[in-house]
């Protein structure tokens, strides 16, 4: 690991003024994805401005209905919490589908949304990584490619997106809330991430120097009625072939809300705005969940040996919408 400097600023102002003044400067968190990057060689920040205790741990419940997130929460606490677990439960599974405890215990919901692929070439400096290097290629299109991007890539990149509370976020229309040199802003979760078309190194819309804050999860009654379902490798501490977070709402025979999202398929958490769109008003029955599945996945581009996630991807969809469905009729 290169040497860097470590700064804890009194304020917000002043850890952004820091970060923006140094273009190696870097956010530091609970550090367990940058950290991680840094022994790997991966990233090299010079500075490293802690904002552990610049930013909210607590999490509240709004008048409104919604909730509003500390940037500084620790994962494991927002998935324990008696709110999110009654009324976003696909929200607390996906915490707990991710990582370790251990890992958990230290990683921040701030640090959750920003870490970084886990493409085998972007954490290996000895192979070439648009991502890490842009311009240097994407060996990943011929070479190993199994747990790689089936929608949204690009020429230039195949990583998917690791983050699965990301996933549960954007099928909740999530608003992530950032301050910058320029002030402040909120950014719709579904906006927060960039897919790679030739720019692969820039994972977000955000600008140099902008500190995640707060998230702010909106009331969205279907969600007391969701779950996350995430096939994997092996059983824990493994990331996502492909994952869903997904709730359906149904009156009278007809689907009136649903939300669907999916994570291991697409370089963003992915939001099936396709399926959702034939799913409203329809009947709950299993052609018809197969019917949108299979137009949700219709553009996939899958390269030979992660070719099996289309048909993974729609069987997942398919099987927790009934499975949800079930669960309400009971």
């Amino acid at each position: 690991m290169r040497p860097f400097d470590y700064i804890r600023p009194s304020g917000r102002g002043e850890a952004i003024a820091a970060v923006v003044a140094n273009r190696d400067g870097a956010f530091l968190g609970g550090g367990t994805n940058l950290v991680d990057l840094m022994k790997l060689g991966v990233v090299s920040p010079n500075l490293l401005v802690d904002v552990s205790q610049l930013v909210s741990d607590e999490i509240e419940q709004l008048a409104e209905g919604g909730v509003w997130i500390g940037a500084a929460v620790r994962n494991s606490d927002l998935a324990a919490n008696p709110v999110i677990r009654r009324h976003y439960p696909m929200l607390s599974q996906a915490l707990l589908a991710g990582a370790s405890g251990q890992l958990r215990n230290m990683a921040t919901v701030g640090g959750n949304l920003l870490q970084r692929t886990r493409c085998g070439y972007f954490t290996d400096t000895t192979k070439p990584c648009n991502k890490r290097v842009p311009g240097s290629g994407c060996p990943a299109r011929t070479g190993h490619h199994r747990e790689l991007a089936i929608l949204g890539a690009s020429p230039a990149c195949l990583a998917v997106h690791a983050s699965d509370m990301a996933v549960a976020l954007v099928a909740l229309d999530a608003i992530v809330h950032v301050e910058g040199q320029q002030g402040a802003r909120a950014i719709p979760l579904a906006s927060f991430y960039r897919l790679p078309e030739d720019t692969p190194d820039r994972d977000t819309v955000l600008e140099h120097g902008e500190l995640i804050t707060a998230v702010d999860v909106p009331p969205t009654p279907v969600a007391a009625r969701s779950c996350y379902r995430k096939v994997r490798d092996r059983a824990s501490f493994a990331f996502a072939l492909v994952s869903v977070a997904a709730a359906i709402e149904v009156a009278e025979g007809a689907i009136t809300d649903v939300r669907i999202a999916f994570g291991g398929v697409a370089p963003v958490p992915w939001r099936a705005r396709q399926a959702e769109s034939m799913l409203h008003g329809a009947s709950p029955r299993e052609d018809v969940f197969r019917d949108a599945a299979m137009a949700e996945f219709a553009a996939a581009q899958p390269l030979p040996a992660n070719a099996f996630k289309v048909r993974l991807a729609e069987n997942l969809m398919v099987s927790t919408l009934l499975q949800l469905v079930e669960a309400n009729n009971r």
